[in-house]
């Protein structure tokens, strides 16, 4: 099944919905306006149930097939933005300053919309579907917030899958893989303290500069000299606060940084060696190292029958050629692992062309991609939930 004709109809008013979102972009829990909006477009289509508060301002849309009799399956978008500062030049650009739609989520809610359109007019399938909207993947944890709400025991969710844009492959091009196809994540936050005092009279001091200098250089050495080169593993130091004037020393320095991983067992030796680089920092400049080291977002891991589901709904709609079903891992996060720790399911990415890369302040979803983002998820509902003949 190429792109449905229907679908294609429906480009401009689904674009125009994406546009509409790409300029009012909400942050974490806060996404009122664009949940609003969803509610909104669910009623207009004749959903039989939706659901709003999920995981605090998450929405779920329930659509009956002809036959009700069939099991439940999840679609899941994103709802939030990134606080960065959009450069686009577009016409539609964000009207809310230092907030955009950077990673694409507003098109992955659009699309997601228009899926639901057309399955609630056509209602080509047994079952029901979940619609799942979500806030807060940008860091915020809200599909752990909605898994944590009960959302798959309440609504007999069975099987669960996710989209994703990704810049750099071409417009109607679709990746994914079995097993971890991105990463578990963590963050980290080093603080170390010295005694300050006058920039002329270092002997006086014991700089937290220099020793946290150090630190951020013993960090690299853990991919470097203490990981497998065959295994995953990002330590990125990402910022270094300290000091306020150039003739004095501070008493304290404070260091961030994320830590990525595709192994349980890759992370846990991670964190346990940057405790042990900030122990012996300490006791070679004389310094204290606090550590706060928090886990975060888990693998995002694809169930394998429902990898080759998913690939083969893709390659239905793109052609096998351009489905590739051995897409390298990213070190990225996101937070769709939790639905996957919670149910079966697949996480895929689509094309999005020639754009600018994710998170970056002049990118923009591609609208040229919506017909196959919203036949990908058309195709998999009526083959996971098909229809018996004569229904």
């Amino acid at each position: 099944m190429p792109i449905l004709n229907r679908v294609a109809e429906m480009q401009d008013e689904i674009a125009g919905w994406r546009r509409h979102l790409h300029q009012i972009p909400e942050l974490g829990f806060d996404v009122h306006r664009t949940a609003a909006f969803v509610v909104e477009k669910l009623k207009e289509f004749g959903c039989d149930e939706i659901v709003t508060g999920i995981g605090r301002t998450g929405v779920v849309g329930i659509i009956r097939g002809r036959r009700g009799d069939g099991p439940t399956i999840g679609l899941r978008a994103d709802m939030d933005a990134l606080p960065i500062h959009e450069t686009t030049g577009k016409p539609y650009a964000s009207t809310v300053p230092g907030t955009m739609h950077a990673c694409g989520h507003d098109g992955h809610t659009a699309m997601l919309l228009g899926a639901a359109k057309y399955l609630a007019e056509s209602r080509n399938f047994a079952g029901r579907l979940a619609v799942i909207f979500q806030p807060a993947e940008e860091g915020g944890g809200g599909g752990k917030e909605m898994v944590n709400d009960g959302m798959m025991e309440r609504f007999a969710i069975e099987k669960v899958f996710g989209m994703h844009n990704r810049p750099s492959m071409p417009i109607g091009h679709f990746g994914i893989r079995p097993g971890p196809i991105l990463a578990a994540t963590a963050e980290f936050t080093i603080t170390v303290k010295g005694r300050g005092g006058h920039a002329a009279l270092p002997h006086h001091t014991i700089d937290p500069i220099v020793a946290g200098s150090q630190l951020v250089i013993a960090l690299q050495n853990i991919v470097a000299r203490h990981t497998n080169p065959l295994e995953s593993l990002v330590v990125s130091v990402t910022t270094f606060h300290a000091g306020e004037a150039y003739n004095v020393i501070p008493a304290q320095a404070e260091i961030t940084g994320t830590v990525r991983t595709l192994k349980r067992e890759v992370s846990k030796s991670a964190e346990e060696r940057i405790r042990t680089i900030c122990n012996g920092i300490a006791a070679l400049f004389g310094v204290t190292v606090d550590l706060a080291y928090n886990t975060n977002y888990p693998v995002t891991f694809n169930h394998p029958d429902e990898t080759e589901f998913a690939g083969n709904v893709a390659a239905d709609i793109a052609g096998e050629e351009q489905v590739d079903r051995s897409l390298p891992p990213a070190m990225g996060g996101e937070d769709f692992s939790y639905m996957l720790e919670a149910r079966p399911g697949a996480f895929i990415f689509m094309g999005n062309g020639d754009s600018e890369y994710l998170h970056h302040p002049a990118y923009d979803f591609n609208d040229e991609a919506i017909p196959y983002g919203v036949s990908y998820w058309i195709k998999l509902t009526e083959s996971a939930l098909p229809a018996k003949a004569g229904t």
